[in-house]
């Protein structure tokens, strides 16, 4: 399970006159703030006789251009690391782990396990389950035979986090003077009441599964995206599927992904003439010959797709 909410895209206006430093080329820039009808600069209203929303937009020159320098790779494409985001992401603890992969170019603060792991009462609501077996297929001993599913066995441990946490609440509740008069009838240690606390905290930390859903806000870029993009689309984690889903709905996001479907074409081609000569035993030059047949059934006065010519299921 993953909730990705709260986007904001940062920085778009300075990013695209950086862009343009390099060839001083501030003129050709046509990208400015607007509303679906015209840009604000074209339009007779003044702004605060306008009842439209204006935001920021990317002409088709400027895009062009970051296209172009998105493809050349990340060194001329580095205007990306400029356009910052921000979002907050709710995810598992075993997610986390490894979003945690990408440290240059990140920033988060997350909800504190450590200070507030007691602040509410454990739900199941609260851990990802969604793919946990409810077939009571597991067996234990105690003393009688019983059987249980890999659901039970997370409601299970939910209930010996919040019998933990009953027990810090309580502690919470009581001063040291209190403690020392109080009979041991909590069962915990003979030490001070901020060891006892401490003891029952360790309880909820140690007994935490990875599955546990926490709360980040993370500011990203969109390099930092097109490298998630790249090396996640196709990961065995429903979670990052779901983050790539996310990240080809943001603002221009072919800037992001154009590197990747090249690639994904270039991977089609290479794997489809590879076909034409395994399957039937074709020379290069036959090929190549199909390839320019193709080429022009399919040109029509529009660009040349050789891939979706030979593979028109492929895209």
């Amino acid at each position: 399970m993953i909730l990705i909410e709260k986007t904001q895209i940062m920085g778009l206006e300075p990013t695209i006159r950086g862009m343009r430093n390099p060839m001083n080329s501030w003129a050709k820039s046509d990208s400015g703030v607007g509303c679906a009808d015209k840009r604000c600069s074209d339009c007779g209203f003044k702004p605060d006789w306008c009842g439209n929303s204006a935001y920021y937009q990317v002409g088709p020159n400027d895009l062009d251009l970051m296209l172009r320098l998105a493809r050349a790779g990340s060194v001329d494409g580095k205007f990306r690391r400029m356009i910052a985001v921000y979002v907050d992401i709710t995810a598992p603890l075993y997610w986390w782990k490894e979003f945690d992969t990408y440290k240059v170019g990140t920033v988060a603060n997350s909800c504190s396990t450590m200070h507030k792991i007691h602040a509410k009462e454990f739900t199941l609501e609260d851990f990802s389950h969604e793919h946990l077996d409810t077939n009571r297929v597991l067996t234990c001993y105690a003393p009688g035979e019983y059987h249980f599913s890999s659901l039970d066995l997370l409601k299970l441990k939910i209930s010996a986090l919040n019998y933990w946490r009953n027990k810090y609440l309580e502690l919470s509740k009581i001063d040291e003077e209190a403690w020392k008069n109080a009979p041991k009838s909590f069962g915990l240690t003979d030490g001070t009441l901020a060891e006892a606390k401490k003891f029952v905290w360790w309880q909820m930390i140690q007994l935490l599964p990875s599955s546990y859903n926490q709360k980040r806000t993370v500011m990203l870029n969109y390099e930092v995206l097109a490298n998630i993009y790249q090396h996640r689309r196709n990961h065995k984690l429903d979670e990052w599927r779901e983050v790539c889903r996310w990240i080809e709905g943001l603002p221009y996001s072919e800037i992001i992904t154009c590197n990747t479907t090249e690639k994904d074409k270039n991977n089609a081609l290479t794997s489809a003439i590879a076909k034409l000569k395994a399957e039937l035993r074709w020379s290069d030059d036959q090929i190549a010959d199909f390839l320019l047949e193709q080429a022009k059934l399919y040109t029509d006065g529009r660009t040349v797709d050789v891939t979706a010519a030979i593979c028109p299921t492929t895209f």
